[in-house]
């Protein structure tokens, strides 16, 4: 993802935005290259962004606590003080968030796209194909 050369970057991820990447660990060491901060922001319990942070092995710099995602944004951008700040989402509501707290708005699939990361794929056919020709085995 081309930041225009410089670092200077808080990027914050919604869960959901976050959840549709295939390895949420590599998104985020590949983001430190070119993110100064870097964190999940939530309207889900705190306990269901840690369960996961941990699950994938992501260090976040912040999440957004007990706050929801407009509260957290805002405090954020106020304790990050850096040239942009960039919010990974997933929807119109997201990007409505943004806008209405000063937060640059990128589409999940989009960030992915520009920097390489690759999105989770829901192949159910895969499954079933290698279960029917396990049928087979004595």
């Amino acid at each position: 993802m081309d930041s225009g050369g410089s670092t200077d970057m808080t990027l914050a991820f919604e869960l959901e935005a976050l959840k549709t990447l295939a390895d949420p660990n590599a998104v985020f060491n590949n983001a430190r290259q070119w993110t100064e901060y870097v964190g999940v922001v939530s309207e889900k319990p705190t306990y269901v962004v840690t369960n996961f942070t941990r699950k994938h092995r992501v260090r976040q710099d912040f999440f957004s606590g007990p706050r929801g995602v407009e509260e957290s944004l805002e405090n954020i951008a106020q304790q990050f003080d850096t040239d942009r700040h960039v919010f990974v989402g997933v929807d119109d509501e997201d990007e409505t968030l943004a806008d209405a707290t000063g937060w640059e708005f990128l589409h999940v699939e989009d960030a992915a796209d520009a920097a390489g990361w690759t999105l989770t794929t829901d192949e159910p056919d895969e499954e079933p194909t290698e279960s029917a020709s396990r049928d087979d085995w004595p």
